[in-house]
């Protein structure tokens, strides 16, 4: 008979659980194409209760890496694999005394790198936010087994230690000068005739249209709190407000023609591509673009900062995050032929399969995907499709597979084709997608704003009111600095309460600040990266 040789490192370890009986583990070795779901089965053990006992591990562990198993689970594997003429060979399997000595060099590992935590019983995730400042989605990036829930008793990596010096490259910090002044101007598309372009209250047409339905309204009123806050903090603050009328109206002709707009420091607005391109022709100081255009690509003007990112920006990042997260596996793209190719040229990889499928008669049936699904491996699907018909074909066709078959969705953008889906099927494939706000409404941040804007304005704060406050506030609170706009960008990102602010200068500043979120089966909002 032929016998198979496997080859193992194994050292035998022990602790002490909390209720006091000791419980014998071993270091395995993992070889290549094992996920911890193989390794589980082989071990007849959940995979779940693998992911706990090894908190720093995805499903997908690198090949030659060690984890922690049962020595019973590994014995009784062991003996099933000489009954069938298996022999394991094993070497240097030498028992260490102390019962807490591994647990105490992984923390002591550990806090080398990172702030950590010991779960206590009745912690949450709301806790952990309020005693730590972490969001869910930045413990979950940390720490993969928390998908599983809290654990009392584990070790958890709450951020990652960073030198001082690090920190300033990486993030701007606010650090408002004393004394500090701001002149900035609001081009705002309020039309309101009633009133003069050179004299303008919001808060007049607000009252007067009755309801928060007006965009521009909207934006100025979460600008109006930003400017408050800054000025409770001692900025002195000159607000100028004017009324860029209707779209290819004359009113933004007049302004620059009647109003020494160079007597700000900055400029934010107007709303329109073409308008701002020539507000930005006729100054010299810093236009910033508020809202997204497709038209902002032509901008050529060096002073114009678009603050909404590109839309290229969001598949770029997501490339990005495929490339450094995905290790192994089965990775499947979805669209046209054309799309999916130019994807399939940016990944970057060599442990996994790279499979494309297109559309058939403009839909796709679920056999097709059973075909190419992997079990027990890490399915990634990308759409690169904005076609309702593929979009509800896809999900429709992974909401039901088998338990084996673990699949997670990703996408460049969350648009409107996907808000006619349910939530609950989005949520069941982990859909992971870019997008340009994170709303963590648990925040101390997120809340005090809430509490402020609808105190002044009776009402909730809409998305463009809180992008009204993240863009100003932002804006004037890196010029209380005392240094250049543009100069400040070159210190770091900044991240307000929805919004990254990533400034990066090609031709013209423009923001790269974006999110990678993931919905998950509770329907809450976990952001990645």
């Amino acid at each position: 008979m032929k016998y198979l040789k496997i080859w193992l490192i194994i050292t035998t370890l022990t602790f002490t659980v909390s209720c006091g009986q000791q419980n014998r583990y071993i270091q395995y070795k993992v070889k290549a194409g094992e996920t911890m779901s193989t390794i589980a089965e082989k071990l007849n053990m959940k995979t779940q209760d693998l992911l706990r006992l090894n908190p720093d591990f995805t499903e997908t562990p690198k090949p030659n890496s060690f984890i922690i198993v049962p020595e019973n689970k590994y014995e009784f594997f062991q003996n099933q694999q000489i009954k069938n003429g298996v022999v394991i060979e094993e070497v240097d399997k030498n028992t260490i005394n102390n019962p807490s000595s591994e647990r105490e060099k992984l923390i002591a590992s550990l806090k080398e790198k990172f702030v950590i935590y010991e779960l206590k019983k009745g912690d949450t995730f709301y806790s952990l936010e309020k005693k730590f400042n972490v969001t869910r989605g930045e413990l979950l990036l940390l720490n993969p087994a928390l998908k599983e829930g809290l654990k009392e008793n584990s070790i958890l990596k709450i951020k990652e230690i960073i030198e001082e010096s690090a920190i300033k490259k990486t993030t701007f910090r606010d650090e408002i000068r004393s004394n500090s002044a701001v002149k900035v101007a609001l081009l705002l598309p309020l039309r309101s005739d009633s009133f003069g372009y050179d004299s303008i209250s919001p808060r007049e047409i607000f009252l007067k249209n009755g309801s928060l339905v007006n965009i521009a309204t909207d934006f100025y009123l979460g600008a109006e709190i930003a400017v408050d806050s800054l000025r409770k903090s001692g900025v002195d603050i000159e607000l100028n407000v004017f009324d860029t009328g209707a779209r290819k109206s004359n009113r933004i002709s007049s302004i620059i023609s009647n109003q020494n707009l160079n007597a700000n420091d900055v400029i934010i607005g107007p709303f329109y591509s073409e308008e701002a391109q020539m507000v930005a022709s006729a100054v010299n100081i810093p236009v910033v673009f508020p809202m997204y255009s497709a038209n902002q690509s032509e901008f050529k003007n060096s002073n114009i900062i678009k603050a909404a990112p590109d839309k290229k920006i969001f598949k770029n990042t997501l490339i990005r995050y495929i490339n450094d997260v995905f290790d192994q596996g089965n990775l499947i793209i979805v669209g046209d032929q054309t799309a999916a190719n130019s994807i399939k040229n940016e990944l970057k990889f060599s442990n996994g399969t790279i499979r494309i499928l297109t559309p058939q008669n403009g839909m796709i049936q679920k056999g097709r995907f059973l075909e190419i699904l992997r079990p027990n491996t890490k399915n990634w699907i990308i759409i690169a499709s904005n076609n309702e018909v593929i979009v509800s074909d896809v999900v429709n066709s992974l909401i039901s597979l088998p338990s084996e078959t673990k699949v997670t969705v990703f996408t460049f953008d969350k648009g409107s084709v996907y808000d006619k889906i349910d939530n609950l099927k989005l949520g069941k494939i982990g859909l992971t997608y870019v997008s340009e706000e994170f709303v963590d409404e648990t925040s101390e941040t997120s809340r005090s704003f809430t509490k402020l804007y609808q105190e002044k304005n009776n009402t909730l704060p809409s998305f463009y009111a809180t992008k009204g406050f993240d863009i100003t506030y932002d804006i004037l609170v890196r010029l209380t600095s005392g240094k250049r706009l543009q100069a400040t960008f070159k210190e770091g990102a900044t991240i307000r309460i929805d919004t990254k602010f990533d400034y990066k200068n090609n031709e013209t500043f423009e923001n790269e600040g974006v999110f990678i979120l993931q919905i998950n089966r509770d329907l809450t909002i976990s952001r990645l990266k």
